[in-house]
């Protein structure tokens, strides 16, 4: 990122604690970075280290305890539930390891879904659904349900429903964490694909070395702070 652009992502002396019988548990502690949009970044760390409460911070599901974070611009911490809600809907899609598809529903209605509360027309979001999934290699699946799809199949749906709004971040949270090894690496090619020759900005939660190498840079987490941030070449799309 040039000095002169602005990032996507800024937080300043970020923090957040928890209240526990034993007393305040510091989940972050004193973080400062930036994103850079396009950028694709591996967020890493042990359990307990602070990696998934910073993605649910930066994925505006929480609020922090201390310091600032911007999102293309705007103060997260002044912003109502309300505002929140408008926000992730028009700027982030999320992808899960649990996949968090809704059972009953086809595929094409899965991916439909954020476009429905987006307020698009029940006609322009099925198009708009049809052509993601057609993307992400699942157009003749559009009619089954997650029962009648693999894992990395659903993942694939999971990731086509993160994108249908068209958002300008992706987070993903252990998102092979369910997969064997083929299909993560078919899943992680995805997510390379769309981050290097559409710009989307990538931010991937993993604890798998594997995985992490896709991004062009790594930001590990100790206690709550951050002890490693390098750039690294990524794997070509």
């Amino acid at each position: 990122m040039t000095e002169s652009a602005p990032p996507l992502i800024e937080v300043a002396n970020l923090g957040k604690d928890y209240p526990t019988g034993a007393g305040v548990f510091r989940a972050l502690d004193d973080v400062s970075l930036r994103i850079a949009v396009g950028e694709f970044v591996a967020i890493m760390g042990a359990s307990g280290s602070g990696k998934s409460t910073f993605m649910n911070l930066l994925g505006c599901l929480d609020r922090t305890t201390r310091g600032s974070y911007h999102l293309d611009g705007q103060d997260v911490g002044r912003l109502s539930s309300d505002q929140l809600a408008a926000l992730r809907n028009r700027e982030i899609g999320f992808v899960f390891q649990g996949f968090n598809l809704l059972p009953k529903l086809t595929s094409l209605d899965n991916v439909a879904l954020p476009l429905m509360y987006a307020g698009m027309g029940r006609e322009a979001r099925r198009r708009q659904a049809q052509a993601m999934l057609d993307r992400v290699g699942l157009g003749e699946r559009s009619h089954h349900t997650p029962l009648q799809l693999s894992g990395g199949q659903q993942q694939r749906v999971a990731i086509a429903r993160a994108l249908a709004t068209r958002p300008r971040i992706i987070f993903a949270d252990e998102p092979t964490g369910n997969l064997d090894s083929e299909t993560s690496r078919q899943v992680m090619d995805l997510f390379n694909q769309f981050n290097r020759k559409e710009g989307i900005t990538l931010v991937l939660v993993t604890h798998e070395a594997d995985m992490a190498a896709y991004a062009r840079r790594r930001i590990r987490f100790h206690d709550g702070r951050v002890i490693e941030d390098v750039v690294t070449e990524g794997v070509p799309a």
